[in-house]
C-alpha cells in the first residue's frame, strides 16, 4: 500500500494458501479496562483504540481481506455516562478528519452502518463527505457500524421491503432470504466468515446478528487497544483450521 495507514509487519503464521476470510468483523472490546489498568480514563482508552484500529485496517487490506467491519458504538451505548459518548462523537469526528485522506489514498471504500440520523449535523455531514470521497474505491469495503444494533437492521430492512410490497413494486412471495439480505445495511457483501471479539468476553452483543449465520467465532483474550498483527494473524489462523459445513455433512 502506498502511504500506509500504519507500518505493518505481516505475521509468517497467516497462510496465503490457506482460505482467507472474505468479511471479517471485529467487536473492539476493552478500551475501559485497558485504561483502567493504567489508572487513566475510560476516553484514553478509546484513543488507543484507534491506533488498534489503524493495525487492523492496515492488516486487512495487505491480507486482501473483502470486507472489514468494526463494531465501534452500538445502538445501547447512549445509554454511557454523557461525557463519555460526547467524547466518543469528538474522537470520532476527529478520526474522520484525520483517517479519511489516508484511506481514499489506500483505495479504501468506507461506509458508515447505522441511524446517523441521532448524530449532530456536523458529524452527519463529515459522514457523507467521507463516503462520497471513497465511494468509487475498489480495495478493501472498510465498515464503521456506528449507532448500529443487529436487530435495528433486520427491522429497517423489513419496513423496506414492506413499502416496496406497499406501492406495487415488490410481491411477498419474491422476497427470499437473498432479497432480504440485500436490504440488509451490509448490502451485497459476504456474508461475515469470521467474527473476533477482543477481552474476553464470549457474546455477539446484538452485532450483525443476520451477517453472522454461519460465521467463525474468535474470542480474543488481549483488549483493543493491544490488538496487534499478531493478534488478527492468530484469528485468521484458527479460522483456517476449522472445517465449515454450513450445516452439511463432511
Amino acid at each position: 500500500m502506498n502511504e500506509r495507514l500504519t507500518s505493518v509487519a505481516i505475521p509468517m503464521s497467516v497462510e496465503r494458501k490457506g482460505q482467507m476470510p472474505k468479511h471479517v468483523a471485529i467487536i473492539m472490546d476493552g478500551n475501559g479496562r485497558w485504561a483502567k489498568e493504567k489508572g487513566k480514563l475510560r476516553l484514553v482508552g478509546h484513543k488507543n483504540g484507534v491506533q488498534a484500529v489503524r493495525k487492523a485496517v492496515a492488516f486487512a487490506a495487505e491480507q486482501r481481506i473483502e470486507s472489514l467491519t468494526l463494531y465501534a458504538f452500538s445502538s445501547e451505548n447512549w445509554a454511557r455516562p454523557a461525557s463519555e459518548v460526547s467524547g466518543l462523537m469528538d474522537l470520532f469526528m476527529l478520526a474522520l478528519n484525520r483517517e479519511v485522506g489516508k484511506l481514499h489514498k489506500n483505495n479504501i471504500k468506507l461506509q458508515i452502518l447505522g441511524d446517523v440520523s441521532q448524530f449532530s449535523r456536523a458529524l452527519q455531514k463529515k459522514i457523507a463527505e467521507a463516503e462520497a470521497l471513497t465511494a468509487a474505491n475498489s480495495g478493501l469495503m472498510l465498515n464503521i457500524a456506528a449507532n448500529y444494533g443487529g436487530q435495528w437492521d433486520i427491522v429497517q430492512a423489513a419496513q423496506k421491503l414492506a413499502e416496496k410490497v406497499k406501492r406495487g413494486e415488490l410481491e411477498t412471495a419474491m422476497i427470499s432470504a437473498a432479497v432480504f439480505q440485500e436490504q440488509l445495511v451490509t448490502g451485497r457483501q459476504a456474508p461475515v466468515d469470521l467474527l473476533i471479539r477482543t477481552s474476553g468476553e464470549q457474546r455477539i452483543s446484538n452485532f450483525l446478528l443476520w451477517q453472522l449465520a454461519y460465521a467463525e467465532l474468535y474470542f480474543s483474550p488481549v483488549l483493543w487497544p493491544d490488538f496487534d498483527e499478531q493478534e488478527f494473524s492468530n484469528a485468521i489462523v484458527a479460522f483456517q483450521q476449522r472445517e465449515r459445513r454450513f450445516g452439511a455433512t463432511d
